[in-house]
């Protein structure tokens, strides 16, 4: 009988490759924590109106690639495509609006999924960490969070990546737009799924890579063109902002993402060595999510940044990151010696040293060769005689020097030795 498989289009993550996706969400989450921003985790499923109201039901997100199942109660769930629509359900349903302090500042990691064609770099069960700043219209907070993003790739080592950036206008300017855009869609040819999209958000249009339909958009009304003052004089700040403080941009009007709920600031963080989906994250301005799923007006801007293309980048441009050994200290126990070790470790972990211990009645060579394998800076062997004597002998595995210790100072010995 064969073994099971991972469904299609999805992955493990296994050691030692896990531990860069570990150290990838620490660093994109280490920025939002040092800028008040507080952790939260939502289910992986909600109800499925959540993300057809929120998302949008012209999106391929909801149309195409929503997970979704019928409980034996009757109720409609769906697997969770994207964070904001449920970080923002669960800050409602918290009351977190109503404590005083708005913006309310979230970030989150976990995984979601859409049933897309799996390639490279596009999976069907992805994991992303994200943050939100709800309940705020204020320029500030969407150059905060695209400086924020910056951060953290940088401080990845990644460097071959763009800023793009755009405003979607508001609820003032945007009908405008919609209408002269819908007039100038309806003179194309296209096929009837992107004429129905046309007709429910033509922006999603625009969003198309089907070169047939790029070739077509060639003299499309610009929104740039219909933003109203209030709308210019908004994205001229979070620009200058993003200016002022050295993190470079590119001005990309056909940028709209695939999400309906954006207003105003729409950005993008993409990748050149990704081929196709070059897109590592991206996020912007929502203020009127709240209100479509039944909330007060709470104006609001978020991103979400991929791992797995967050790691994918990093394997493009040849970073390696700096990832210490997950073992400071390797017991190596021979003959008898296995219960005294086995003690030793137990009060290395209880002092907050790394430690772990051979397993298996291996021999010397074995057991050493575990040790190595563990990456350890220091082993501890122990044999018969070494206990007579009441000692361990300490190992530099780096030098290979070796030096007795005895029993009641192995602790502080080797807490020195890590220091």
């Amino acid at each position: 009988m064969s073994t099971f498989q991972a469904p299609k289009g999805t992955y493990d993550l296994l050691p030692p490759r896990s531990a860069t996706f570990l150290a990838v969400r620490e660093a994109i989450s280490a920025p939002l924590r040092n800028s008040g921003y507080g952790y939260v985790e939502t289910p992986g499923f909600e109800n499925v109106e959540l993300f057809s109201r929120g998302v949008g039901e012209s999106t391929d997100i909801v149309s195409k690639e929503m997970y979704t199942l019928t409980t034996k109660g009757g109720d409609q769930l769906a697997l969770r495509p994207e964070g904001t629509a449920s970080v923002l359900r669960a800050a409602l349903q918290g009351n977190l609006h109503k404590l005083g302090g708005l913006p309310v500042k979230l970030w989150y990691s976990g995984s979601y999924y859409r049933y897309e064609r799996a390639q490279a770099g596009r999976y069907r069960h992805f994991s992303q960490v994200g943050a939100e700043a709800i309940g705020a219209e204020d320029p500030a907070l969407d150059a905060e969070l695209i400086i924020l993003a910056d951060q953290a790739y940088r401080s990845l080592g990644l460097r071959n990546f763009r800023i793009l950036l755009n405003s979607l206008g508001d609820k003032e300017c945007r009908p405008v737009y919609r209408e002269a855009l819908q007039a100038f869609l309806r003179g194309l040819d296209l096929d009837e799924d992107t004429v129905r999209r046309a007709e429910i958000n033509p922006l999603r249009v625009l969003d198309d890579k089907r070169e047939s339909v790029q070739k077509q958009l060639v003299g499309a009304p610009m929104l740039r063109d219909y933003l109203c003052d209030a709308c210019k004089t908004y994205h001229e700040e979070v620009r200058a902002l993003v200016t002022a403080a050295g993190v470079v941009f590119e001005d990309d009007e056909k940028l709209v993402r695939g999400l309906d709920y954006y207003t105003r600031t729409t950005f993008e963080f993409v990748h050149d060595g990704l081929g196709s989906q070059s897109a590592v994250g991206g996020g912007g301005r929502y203020d009127g999510l709240s209100e479509m799923i039944g909330g007060p007006a709470l104006p609001s801007v978020g991103w979400a940044l991929g791992v797995d293309r967050t790691v994918l980048a990093l394997e493009a441009e040849g970073v390696a990151l700096d990832i210490p050994a997950a073992t400071s200290v390797f017991a190596v126990a021979l003959g008898a010696a296995k219960p005294v070790l086995f003690g030793l470790v137990t009060e290395l972990r209880r002092a907050g040293v790394a430690a772990d211990i051979s397993y298996g009645g291996k021999g010397l060579k074995g057991a050493m060769k575990d040790a190595n394998r563990s990456g350890a800076r220091f082993a501890l062997v122990a044999g018969d005689r070494d206990l007579e004597e009441g000692v361990v002998q300490l190992k530099d595995m780096q030098s290979g020097e070796q030096t007795p210790v005895a029993l009641a100072d192995v602790v502080d010995a080797v807490r020195a030795k890590l220091a």
